[in-house]
């Protein structure tokens, strides 16, 4: 994991944040001898969490503060499998924010050949876990937003940022186009 560097008042934020190394588990294997989706997932969100640590938002935060990241929307992309015992890292590129969200993009690559396996489009909210509902985050927590989004502005944005999913319409194949 990484540690944050602390400053005045904020952290530092590297550009994009490169999670811990992980392993691909035997038990995250699916009948076809490849990383189930549902693992893809499990993956990036512990490097989303070492990421939310940074910002301030782990577990000493839920606890003491009693707030909380919640994911809202999610747009995963599958490029290339993985197999059991394979190394691999989650790259973090904060895109925007405001008083209350966190959009964000991560990559999914190879640790060793740095190969991408997968991506993912991400909006999170900030929650009040006692009223259980949607609530500004803290002044100090915009500020380390901000750290990072101008670390992470720096970076080129996502080709497939925001991409619409959907079958492309084949006039040709005589099939009829149903939206």
């Amino acid at each position: 994991m990484i540690v944050p560097t602390k400053a005045p008042g904020h952290v530092f934020f590297f550009a994009p944040f490169v999670s811990s190394i992980m392993r691909i588990e035997p038990a995250w294997i699916d009948n076809n001898g490849h990383l189930n989706m549902a693992w893809y997932h499990h993956v990036m969100d512990r490097a989303i969490d070492e990421s939310l640590l940074m910002l301030g938002l782990g577990p000493e935060y839920q606890s003491q503060r009693h707030g909380s990241i919640f994911m809202a929307e999610t747009h995963v992309q599958f490029k290339r499998e993985l197999l059991v015992d394979m190394p691999v890292r989650t790259t973090l590129q904060l895109i925007d924010y405001d008083d209350k969200r966190i959009h964000y993009w991560c990559e999914l690559r190879h640790a060793e050949d740095g190969w991408l396996s997968a991506t993912s489009e991400n909006l999170s909210l900030h929650v009040d876990m006692t009223e259980r509902r949607v609530c500004p985050f803290p002044a100090d927590i915009l500020t380390n937003l901000q750290v990072m989004k101008a670390a992470h502005s720096a970076l080129p944005k996502p080709e497939q940022l925001g991409r619409v999913m959907g079958i492309p319409a084949h006039k040709a194949s005589g099939r009829p186009n149903i939206h």
